[in-house]
């Protein structure tokens, strides 16, 4: 369940959605890079476990609502079904404004809700689960984000452009091109933008680029060899090799796999 957002909201929100599940069958994703920061309010059952694939942790965690920092690399998500939450998609200038602290410390991490935005967090959630009407609970949303996103801390002009810059070009712009843009040095650049944004621009450019090929390759009649060329892979070898470095799949697999936000069920 979904509706358009209020115009004010749009440059740091770029989706919510409310989604349920009546069954209480498990199931897992994998959550790969789409260059934006995640919010999960948790309405119902948490997750039993959400970790960076490849971490070896002999602790289960239950996690509520929590937040997602920008990736460069794929999540493993358990849940033990019978999920119900409101899930958005921030841009990272938006989460910026909204968490009100360096994007660097949330990158590759997963942590609850409450531990960035406090106890108003807690008392968001309780309220968004004791509406049953969607429509009222996006109202609610809509006044709480915008309640701390008015009062957040607006990100340096360079690093907006530099992001637009990159967001446009689906990352096929070079570090390089992009300091020149904004008239700052390489060095200064990458220590503002990685603390604003929560990636380096290099690595902001390889998750841009493999977003856009991944929203190319499941496309209906799409085509390997120029998604590889619209994408500004070297070939075909340098984007089976970004797969696997980004998500630890391979393009077909992702063709064949169900798709939905970043997400490939297991």
């Amino acid at each position: 369940m979904t509706r358009p957002w209020p115009d004010r909201l749009r440059p740091y929100v770029h989706s919510y959605a409310g989604y349920w599940d009546a069954g209480a069958t498990p199931f897992r994703v994998r959550l790969v890079p789409t260059g934006r920061a995640v919010v999960v309010i948790s309405l119902g059952e948490p997750f039993t476990q959400v970790r960076r694939l490849g971490e070896s942790s002999p602790d289960i965690q239950v996690t509520g609502s929590l937040v997602a920092g920008l990736e460069d690399g794929p999540r493993l998500c358990d849940h033990p079904g019978g999920q119900e939450a409101i899930r958005l998609e921030l841009t990272p200038l938006g989460a910026y404004r909204l968490f009100a602290m360096p994007m660097s410390e949330l990158t590759n991490r997963v942590v609850g809700l409450c531990d960035v935005l406090g106890p108003e967090a807690a008392v968001l959630a309780e309220r968004l689960a004791a509406t049953a009407d969607w429509g009222a609970r996006f109202d609610l949303l809509d006044l709480a984000l915008w309640a701390r996103i008015e009062r957040g801390p607006d990100a340096a002009p360079e690093v907006r452009h530099a992001w637009r810059l990159l967001a446009r070009a689906g990352g096929a712009i070079p570090v390089g091109r992009l300091a020149a843009e904004v008239g700052w040095s390489q060095g200064h650049l990458v220590r503002r933008f990685t603390e604003q944004v929560g990636l380096t621009p290099k690595t902001s450019a390889r998750v841009l680029r493999f977003h856009r090929a991944v929203r190319l390759l499941t496309r209906e009649g799409s085509n390997l060899t120029e998604v590889t060329a619209a994408c500004g892979f070297y070939d075909q070898a340098h984007l089976n090799r970004e797969f696997r470095a980004l998500a630890e799949t391979t393009p077909g697999q992702m063709v064949a796999a169900r798709v939905t936000e970043g997400a490939l069920a297991l």
